[in-house]
């Protein structure tokens, strides 16, 4: 009795513990944020704030709000092609759920487990379930990795030696890593068997991936002409390539401040948009996620009602 308990207790400390790095991570990525806005001036980025006519910011929400049906439709072309027997509606609300859901979550995936858990409710298979939530964010990162090296070859050009020195710093990665990371891969390859197999669901979903970045992409480049900041659309893809991925990092609740700071630093560095404009960028976007999300507050009484019935099947 006394040898299992401290085994059974690892998992539990290692969850406590990988929560208050979040708690710490967020806290820190806001004070960083808070920081740098006194810096530029509240009344400066408030001005900036202004500049943005109330026309501009509904297109906006509107072009983000069709961004988040491209993900419907990427995670729906999935399910489908895996012979998986879900309708569009259910499949609809069950996204805006996990992207309501994710705005108080402790972790970057925390709308995925909801999503999960209402797929199951929809008497989908537990695995499919899992494997199609896997794909869904690989060809997320997929789609996003494709405008990395426009990104890259911004930053690069300014700090080639030292991102060059960085790199290889980084690249003897210890062996204990490594195993993980070819067990993560071994494990991905086994989950995404079936669409390996069946590519057409997975290019239907890259499409709608696409749709999704471009969504996005257009919606900083609406912003930012207002604010008297254009930049090239590639280069605001490349760029938001970069923040994408530094957000990826679970060191934030849904990456709040983190993705914040990246955002502000990377157009102000390298794509030079002056800092208050860039601060007003990253406050939007963040206001225009959640925005785009609020439609999940009216579907949260679907999963009640499917715990219900399932509840109701079983007895």
């Amino acid at each position: 009795m006394s040898t299992d308990q401290p085994v059974s207790g690892k998992p539990s400390r290692f969850r406590n513990w990988k929560q208050w790095v979040q708690i710490g991570g967020t806290a820190l990525s806001i004070i960083l944020l808070v920081i740098l806005i006194r810096q530029q001036g509240w009344g400066e980025v408030l001005s900036a704030v202004q500049q943005i006519p109330l026309p501009i910011f509904v297109m906006t929400l509107a072009v983000m709000l069709a961004s988040r049906l491209c993900v419907v439709l990427r995670w729906y072309a999935l399910l489908r092609s895996a012979g998986a027997p879900v309708s569009f509606k259910s499949i609809f609300e069950l996204v805006f759920v996990g992207l309501f859901a994710s705005n108080f979550l402790p972790s970057t995936i925390g709308g995925d487990v909801v999503r999960l858990a209402g797929a199951v409710m929809l008497r989908v298979d537990g695995g499919l379930s899992a494997a199609s939530l896997v794909a869904d964010r690989l060809i997320g990162m997929a789609g996003m990795t494709v405008m990395l090296p426009v990104g890259l070859s911004s930053v690069l050009g300014k700090t080639a030696l030292h991102a060059a020195g960085l790199f290889s710093s980084l690249l003897p990665l210890p062996a204990r890593w490594r195993e993980k990371l070819r067990g993560f891969i071994t494990q991905v390859l086994i989950s995404l068997q079936h669409w390996l197999k069946h590519p057409a669901g997975l290019g239907a979903a890259f499409v709608a991936t696409l749709g999704h970045m471009a969504c996005t992409f257009l919606s900083v480049s609406l912003l930012l002409n207002a604010l008297g900041s254009p930049l090239d659309f590639w280069q605001i893809g490349g760029l938001w390539s970069l923040s994408y991925f530094i957000t990826l990092l679970p060191v934030s609740i849904n990456g709040l401040g983190l993705q914040e700071v990246s955002i502000s630093y990377l157009y102000h560095t390298f794509g030079g948009v002056p800092l208050e404009n860039t601060l007003t960028l990253s406050l939007m976007m963040r206001l225009l996620f959640v925005a785009a999300s609020l439609p999940g507050a009216f579907f949260l009484p679907l999963l009640a009602s499917l715990r219900n019935v399932e509840t109701a099947n079983h007895q």
